[in-house]
């Protein structure tokens, strides 16, 4: 039983969080194992330092992850502003580390398609860990849930639609959207934060990244309607 503030991490915590970080080795494993032509390669002899600090980014997520379903945190979120505070730094360490390692993978050379697809994945799964924390606290309504669910919501239709899985070109605004989304939603788990206005903030952030994504939607399906023209 571990101690966070004023509440405790049951036994069911650890074997939660063993189970995340299993799976998700497995997956990254496999995501090595992915062919060059299938757009996720990783031609280099190493992992490399950048991979090394986004596997342990992942870790930190899934520890927070491993806190869904337990019995912290829970509303209203001053009732233990401890165990609250604890995971917003943890949180915010996580999102740090996001920081680092595309300047290392560009630092020592060893930036690679698998390395930017294992970013992105990691980022869309904190985004929707952080989403069921907020509706497990309260703090906004299940329709949150729909930041977390859109990448994989998009990754499913591209396989009923493959246009939809078309190379889009690398986007700051969809850079920013992502840090946004990110803080936004540690925002909202502070405990000083009342409700009404962390709904309000995560409304916000949800609106940003569904006009992300139907910008994206359009390119490609504009890229596609050029292809079908030639």
């Amino acid at each position: 039983m571990v101690l966070v503030g004023q509440s405790t991490l049951n036994l069911t915590h650890t074997v939660k969080a063993m189970v995340y970080l299993g799976l998700g080795a497995w997956l990254v494993w496999r995501a090595l194992a992915t062919t060059a032509g299938e757009g996720v390669s990783h031609p280099h002899a190493r992992f490399g330092p950048a991979n090394r600090v986004t596997l342990i980014r992942l870790a930190v997520v899934v520890l927070i992850a491993a806190m869904i379903g337990e019995n912290i945190p829970s509303a209203p979120l001053v009732s233990a502003p401890g165990a609250a505070w604890a995971i917003v730094i943890v949180a915010t360490l996580a999102a740090l580390l996001d920081a680092v390692d595309g300047h290392l993978a560009r630092r020592s050379g060893l930036a690679s398609a698998f390395g930017a697809r294992f970013d992105m994945e990691t980022d869309a799964f904190f985004v929707l860990v952080l989403c069921a924390l907020v509706v497990q606290s309260d703090q906004a309504g299940p329709w949150i849930l729909a930041s977390g669910l859109m990448r994989y919501a998009f990754v499913g239709a591209a396989r009923l639609w493959p246009w939809l899985a078309g190379p889009l070109l690398p986007s700051k605004r969809r850079q920013a959207v992502c840090v946004v989304q990110i803080t936004t939603l540690i925002v909202c788990l502070g405990p000083i934060i009342p409700p009404a206005m962390a709904a309000s903030l995560a409304a916000l952030s949800l609106a940003m990244l569904t006009v992300s994504f139907a910008i994206d939607v359009r390119a490609l399906a504009s890229h596609r309607s050029t292809h079908q023209e030639i």
